[in-house]
């Protein structure tokens, strides 16, 4: 009876019936917001559907395959992955969505379609804008190479990492080696995913980003234990900072000692948390270098953040503490029709970083600063292709034009004005203007005529 009108006392209700209510409402918005999240996943979990070809390959565009091999070309004959998942001893599942402590090595062979598909038909159908079957993409097997002895800590068990702790690694970097001495373009490519995926999906959609760069250079996909169930989502926001260490720890060994020109880093929905904590702790290190000798040092090039689900306000703090002198450059892609951040929005009550910005109501000062700082750029893709499909939170896979101008941004290193977007008289951010594809390919057109059918 206390008890009782005490609550009714604190929260002024009128029958017990509204305290119940009040109660579970934050509860059913957390399940709402991670349900819509859940966009991040596939609905069979082994396989997802090759994505829509970028429409930069369409209308007689580029064809990113001539004069390359098949995916099988690669000498590890596969996708690279790392991962700080525990193993799993289930036949057919190859990690556990729970933490590993620990980052791990290895490679995961996929199939597109069935067993019989050659590559020509890969080849051929993943180009055509309207295909009359789907095409599912699956991993075959899983080859681990190993421990990255860099990720061990004063709490690691040594007898994980055997007598000779340092080979995973020396492999991990010959295979990269070699495959980066047969590319035209010697870069590293780390996809981080999103929320609610098992193990499976990040390498599947790291196969088929690199698929469209016509697998040259590098793909690693990075797989966080994220954990595929709705009850989770607060669970996996604490995971993606732990992550975050590792992911660190990844990236100084390939700047360290692998041959590529720059590491680039695709992330998607809360997976830009990993990146984003991983890039703050970077520039917390080396806060006292100067900015030449962190370029040189790290060579981190491109970061792509979509459908980021980040604080906003945290985010402003971390470009004060010296965020955006680790990379070239960041691109966070913004839409008004993400529904899945909407919903994180009204959870957290806190704007989105991938929720787009009003800038009627922005500061002066962000828009100026936005403005100077060339190597920030926001992009709004809530008028691209395909942006709105599904849930509205997928688009960097679902939009043809969203896809176009990430994989021509990490193919060719244009900015924004070169690649057909346009940034209004006063706005501070970047638009896609309905003949995007045409000023796209008129562009690379005049930088590179070669490149078309």
């Amino acid at each position: 009876m206390l008890v009782r009108g005490y609550m009714k006392g604190y929260f002024n209700l009128k029958d017990r019936h509204a305290m119940r209510r009040l109660v579970l409402q934050p509860v059913l918005m957390l399940l709402l917001a991670a349900f819509m999240l859940a966009g991040c996943a596939s609905n069979r979990p082994y396989s997802i559907d090759l994505m829509p070809a970028p429409d930069i390959y369409t209308k007689d565009g580029i064809d990113p395959f001539e004069g390359v091999g098949s995916f099988d070309g690669a000498p590890y004959r596969g996708i690279l992955y790392a991962t700080d998942r525990s193993p799993s001893e289930k036949p057919g599942a190859f990690y556990r969505n729970q933490r590993g402590n620990i980052l791990r090595l290895g490679i995961g062979r996929l199939e597109v379609g069935d067993e019989n598909f050659t590559w020509e038909e890969a080849r051929n159908i993943s180009l055509l804008k309207n295909r009359p079957h789907n095409y599912p993409l699956k991993i075959k097997s899983v080859e681990e190479i190993g421990i990255l002895d860099r990720s061990a800590s004063e709490f690691t068990d040594s007898a994980s990492l055997g007598l000779n702790s340092e080979v995973p690694r020396h492999r991990f970097i010959e295979l990269i080696n070699r495959k980066l001495a047969l590319s035209r373009k010697k870069d590293i490519y780390i996809y981080v995913h999103g929320y609610k995926v098992i193990f499976d999906n990040p390498l599947l959609v790291a196969a088929e980003l690199w698929h469209f760069l016509g697998y040259d250079g590098v793909f690693i996909a990075y797989a966080w234990p994220s954990t595929p169930k709705t009850l989770a989502y607060a669970s996996d926001l604490e995971t993606s900072a732990m992550s975050a260490h590792f992911l660190q720890a990844l990236i100084e060994v390939l700047a360290e000692q692998s041959d590529a020109r720059n590491i680039h880093i695709i992330g998607y929905s809360a997976g830009t948390r990993v990146v984003i904590i991983s890039l703050y702790q970077l520039a917390l290190l080396h806060h006292e270098t100067a900015l030449t000798d962190i370029r040189n040092k790290l060579r981190i090039g491109h970061v792509i953040l979509t459908g980021s689900d980040f604080d906003r306000q945290l985010f402003g703090a971390y470009l004060a503490t010296g965020l955006l002198r680790i990379p070239k450059d960041l691109t966070v892609y913004m839409s008004q029709k993400d529904q899945a951040l909407g919903m994180s929005r009204l959870v957290f009550k806190r704007e989105r970083l991938g929720a787009m910005l009003d800038e009627d109501k922005m500061n002066p000062r962000a828009i100026a600063y936005l403005e100077k700082q060339s190597s920030l750029r926001a992009i709004d893709v809530t008028a691209a292709e395909g942006s709105e499909t599904g849930n509205g939170h997928a688009y960097f896979r679902n939009s043809p034009w969203v896809s176009s101008d990430i994989l021509v941004t990490l193919m060719y290193d244009l900015p924004p004005e070169k690649r057909g977007l346009q940034r209004p008289p006063g706005s501070a951010i970047w638009r896609f203007p309905e003949d995007y594809t045409e000023r796209l390919q008129k562009t690379l057109k005049e930088r590179n005529p070669q490149l078309f059918k």
